[in-house]
């Protein structure tokens, strides 16, 4: 007799062109007699945009919900906002693609029906992956404080440079002279880090890398940390504040609040196929071996 399984499902709400990938989403779960609950932004946007058959599905606000799997449908944006979601929860996350690169949300629309028959056989893996805290001594943060990716301290508007002085458990690393700083897990290390210079680094490596935005001095370069260690920054800025930068989700802090980045106590679990290691994304996403001739 097959199980019964709950998922939660979270998606893009911007590109009403790609939502027939969640309507196929959808009959795919119900012919496997799934429980389904779905954000509320997620289903208004549905509602309004798809024909979908959406009765009988749960809608919950925030991360009011539990379920055995939460599903993403989107890009790696999408898939980060359901991380942040799903926090301390230790539900397992599924990442199916809609969107363009896809380090995070992995899975090809195409692919669905194959990879919801090996889950439902169990065959499947539910990789753990560092997080990243942030906490702040004299401002409070307004959002959550958890990064899979990164956390990014990051000049504001068109105002000049910032400085960063950097301290690694106590020791001082650096003072940066430039546009930002960025803080990535292996995770991240794909992601905003990568952009800037900064090293790819093995999910399963227990590190973290630092990276500076536009430094001033062209011989500062990224270095990588173990992620025990704790990272403080103490800002320094002209218009006296700058931003803090959590997985894209963006806030102002005033000068003088002195951050400090450490591993979070919680992980985020990965959905992933078996017979797909990060090495397969490297080259598929990055395209390592292409012959440009060709």
């Amino acid at each position: 007799m097959q199980q019964t399984m709950k998922f939660a499902l979270f998606g893009n709400t911007f590109q009403a062109h790609k939502s027939a990938h969640a309507t196929h989403l959808l009959e795919i779960l119900r012919k496997k007699g799934a429980e389904i609950c779905i954000s509320s932004e997620f289903y208004d946007f549905l509602r309004h945009h798809t024909r979908a058959n959406l009765c009988g599905l749960d809608t919950f606000e925030g991360d009011d919900f539990s379920a055995d799997m939460v599903l993403s449908i989107g890009g790696d944006g999408t898939f980060l906002k359901a991380a942040s979601r799903v926090g301390t929860k230790n539900i397992p996350i599924l990442g199916i693609n809609t969107g363009r690169l896809g380090f995070l949300a992995d899975i090809s629309p195409d692919s669905m029906e194959e990879t919801f028959d090996e889950i439902y056989r169990g065959h499947y893996l539910a990789e753990p992956r560092r997080v990243l805290q942030l906490s702040c001594d004299g401002q409070n943060l307004k959002g959550c404080p958890y990064g899979l990716n990164e956390i990014a301290v990051l000049k504001r508007d068109s105002s000049s440079m910032i400085t960063i002085h950097a301290y690694v458990d106590g020791n001082l690393l650096n003072s940066y002279q430039a546009d930002g700083l960025i803080v990535a897990t292996p995770t991240g290390s794909t992601g905003y880090a990568l952009s800037v210079g900064g090293p790819i680094l093995v999910p399963q490596s227990g590190t973290m890398t630092v990276t500076a935005v536009a430094p001033h001095s062209l011989n500062v370069r990224p270095i990588v940390l173990r992620d025990d260690w704790e990272i403080t920054l103490d800002v320094e800025s002209r218009s006296h504040n700058f931003l803090v930068s959590i997985d894209g989700r963006s806030e102002t802090l005033h000068e003088g609040t002195r951050l400090t980045i450490g591993r979070a106590a919680h992980v985020i679990r990965i959905v992933k196929r078996y017979n797909h290691t990060f090495f397969n994304t490297l080259r598929d996403k990055m395209m390592w071996g292409m012959d440009s001739r060709l």
